[in-house]
């Protein structure tokens, strides 16, 4: 066992360098489920920026100018709560998806390999070939053939990635705002167009070199999975008991009896090797590198029809089936994750009814104090900023106190508009008499009214001076 065991990962050479992975190009079943998950994932991905509900970009992240839509829905950073909370609930989400069947998001959803998979890698087997004829371009000298085929493919590569750094623009700063960039050209906007460049620069080197070091080294949620996974989560797994039979694998030969022979049904062809995005081999169990694509599966399939042995050597399933002959149960933990989601997706549900359509905060002007106006009446001046979060205008909005008598006054105009997803701010005073004051702080409770309707309350502090206590 000791000459199996390595203490570094598939895609560094002993020397340090970058071992290159050269897959062969995947076919079977699960690979042709996955396309098209991967392709509907593509066009949502393309999409969603452009699509708008109610006016609203489908998603947008405008770190900026700190605007957010999700879904459809605005969110604002006095909804930030709200994200918190969504977080949360990705993560956990997460950690039960793991612990219950592996890292099938990241053979299956994970941007990384969808683009990496399916875009860049048949654009690569399309131009270069398959795995013998990329391994042999690779060692051929400079020839034109080689440099032309280098040249095309690096700028097809530079291409989409380019593309895909506009598609992720569009997510940050909006689908029209970068329509209307696009139509104005580069040269007026050369503060937009040098961070696109350096994005596209980022996307071309993850996609044309770096590649699936990315799932190994830099993603953190790959680390997380030797944390997550036990005995009976699902992963792509090699039933060593049916391949390695008692005396192990052996090269296949026809007419060979090898179950009398004790050997398994595992015939040492490597195809499920050679296939593999990452480079390892599955049949040393569960690694780090695994990214659950079913590359290795659909392969196991077509050598075991080729042999006539029953497929599935190579499948869907935990280390307890494979060993103990265990069917998948929820376990205790899954159990404890699910009831942690259920309450967390409770209360943000319930977070969402209770979200106001208008924020509203009055707060005293800082470093001033109260004013001593005639008649016994004390000033306190405030700004105010009012978050309308919904699509449409409000009108002839006011401020009335509510727990207290005195008066609210405008610096400028009684009543004003608030812009549908705008904000609006100000300067106002409120005047009340020191009788009506209970110490040197009180709390004020304002309301914010649209006409005669009451649309918002919000609290605030008053001063006064002490010796009306």
């Amino acid at each position: 066992m000791e000459e199996n065991f390595r203490d570094s990962i598939g895609t560094i050479t002993e020397e340090g360098k970058r071992n290159w992975i050269f897959p062969k190009k995947p076919s079977g079943r699960y690979y042709d489920y996955r396309k098209y998950v991967s392709y509907f994932l593509l066009v949502f991905l393309i999409a969603a920026p452009f699509v708008k509900i109610n006016g609203h970009q489908f998603l947008l992240f405008n770190v900026l100018d700190r605007r957010f839509n999700i879904f459809g829905l605005p969110f604002w950073p006095q909804d930030f709560h709200l994200v918190v909370v969504s977080m949360i609930i990705g993560v956990i989400f997460i950690a039960l998806f793991t612990v219950a069947y592996g890292r099938i998001f990241c053979g299956w959803m994970c941007p990384q390999t969808i683009f990496l998979e399916m875009v860049f890698r048949r654009i690569e087997y399309w131009i270069d070939g398959d795995r013998g004829a990329q391994i042999r371009l690779d060692k051929a000298p400079w020839t034109g053939k080689k440099i032309r085929k280098r040249l095309l493919k690096w700028s097809v590569f530079f291409l989409i990635s380019f593309f895909i750094a506009n598609v992720f623009l569009a997510y940050l700063i909006g689908s029209d705002q970068l329509v209307a960039y696009i139509t104005d050209g580069p040269l007026a906007h050369l503060s937009t167009m040098v961070p696109l460049l350096i994005f596209t620069a980022v996307f071309y080197f993850i996609f044309a070199w770096f590649r699936e070091q990315v799932c190994i080294i830099a993603c953190p949620y790959g680390r997380l999975q030797g944390v997550l996974l036990d005995n009976k989560s699902i992963v792509v797994a090699y039933d060593h008991k049916r391949g390695e039979g008692e005396n192990g694998r052996k090269k296949f030969r026809k007419n060979e009896n090898r179950e009398a022979l004790g050997h398994g049904d595992c015939i040492d062809c490597f195809q499920c090797v050679n296939v593999c995005p990452t480079g390892i081999d599955i049949r040393n169990g569960t690694q780090l590198e695994c990214v659950n694509c079913t590359a290795c599966i659909d392969e196991c399939d077509h050598i075991m029809d080729s042999i006539n042995k029953p497929k599935g050597l190579i499948r869907y399933a935990s280390e307890d089936e494979i060993t103990q002959d265990k069917k998948f149960k929820f376990t205790a933990r899954m159990k404890g994750y699910t009831a942690v989601l259920v309450v967390l997706i409770g209360i943000l549900v319930g977070m969402l009814f209770m979200r106001n359509e208008v924020e509203a905060n009055v707060l005293r002007l800082p470093g001033q104090l109260y004013e001593r106006k005639d008649n016994n009446i004390i000033s306190n001046v405030y700004t105010y900023k009012l978050v309308n979060k919904t699509t449409k205008d409000i009108d002839n909005v006011s401020f009335e106190l509510m727990s207290h008598k005195g008066t609210i006054k405008m610096v400028s105009q009684e009543t004003f508009t608030v812009p549908a997803e705008e904000m609006a701010e100000g300067t106002l005073f409120i005047e009340i008499n020191a009788s009506a004051l209970n110490g040197d702080k009180d709390k004020l409770k304002i309301g914010v009214y649209s006409g005669d309707k009451l649309i918002e309350t919000t609290v605030t502090q008053f001063l006064a001076p002490r010796s009306y206590n």
